[in-house]
């Protein structure tokens, strides 16, 4: 078994671009892709999934130089799940797409 994702869709917004102390990059941004299905009147309904992606070292720097709110791009990587705590102390659970692969498209 592998865990592997491949999504294509368009970005919410401007990816957020970290340097780490190491000097490695992070980037952080959300990929809508949409799905379309008929409901039981028979009518066609469109549904916007949003995916949290995250990206590390090349990956991220040619996402810091390429995209932007709005392009399209095609990632491909693995779905992982963590936890954190917010500024309040609460647990917080988040899964996301690791990006190891990306392919701009569109325009």
């Amino acid at each position: 078994m592998q865990n592997r994702v491949q999504l294509i869709g368009n970005t919410g917004n401007d990816p957020i671009i970290k340097t780490l102390d190491s000097g490695k990059k992070v980037a952080n941004l959300s990929i809508a892709t949409k799905d379309f299905y008929k409901n039981d009147k028979g009518e066609r309904v469109e549904q916007t999934e949003w995916h949290p992606v995250v990206a590390w070292g090349k990956t991220a720097e040619i996402i810091e130089k390429f995209v932007t709110k709005g392009k399209q791009i095609g990632i491909e990587g693995k779905l992982t799940h963590r936890s954190y705590e917010d500024k309040n102390g609460e647990k917080r659970y988040i899964t996301e797409v690791v990006a190891s692969e990306i392919m701009l498209l569109g325009k």
